[in-house]
């Protein structure tokens, strides 16, 4: 992967706030739309979701996941050349109060000011997404696999 590309790459994670979850639901995918926040290294994703939500429901059952980052569409004749990401990952709830749990509060409600209040419902829980690998199609004939370490490095850019 070019260095412009991985430029491309962070940028779109860093400036996307909303991302599809792809989760299972009675063994089909289903998907639905997300807030997120990124670790700064991009170990991990977290969302903030409604433990009544089918996807946490379905999260709760089966770990795996995905998530999809895309460019916004701009209008252009081709949208297939938008950029975007797709995360393969696992899910876990993060339990108030271990390790790691305020900083990533803070940084939600700083992203996403309006959740305050949400924090102070019990339905609410937040989710660390550890990404397994993926793939990256930063445009036209420009498609890259990507793993744990790709992020890694891609957040440094």
């Amino acid at each position: 992967m070019d260095v412009q590309s991985e430029k491309l790459l962070a940028q779109i994670i860093r400036n996307t706030r909303v991302a599809s979850l792809g989760t299972l639901r009675d063994e089909s995918p289903l998907v639905s739309m997300v807030a997120y926040v990124s670790a700064q290294d991009f170990s991990a994703f977290y969302i903030f979701v409604s433990r009544l939500a089918q996807h946490t429901i379905d999260m709760q059952k089966d770990k795996r996941m995905c998530l999809l980052i895309a460019e916004t569409d701009d209008g252009r004749a081709d949208p297939q050349t938008l950029a975007r990401v797709t995360i393969r990952g696992s899910a876990e709830m993060m339990e108030i109060g271990e390790p790691g749990y305020t900083p990533v509060k803070r940084q939600y409600i700083e992203r996403f000011p309006e959740s305050a209040m949400l924090f102070n419902l019990e339905d609410f829980g937040m989710w660390r997404i550890k990404p397994k690998g993926g793939r990256y199609v930063a445009g036209l004939a420009k498609a890259f696999n990507i793993t744990p370490e790709t992020l890694l490095k891609v957040a440094a850019r």
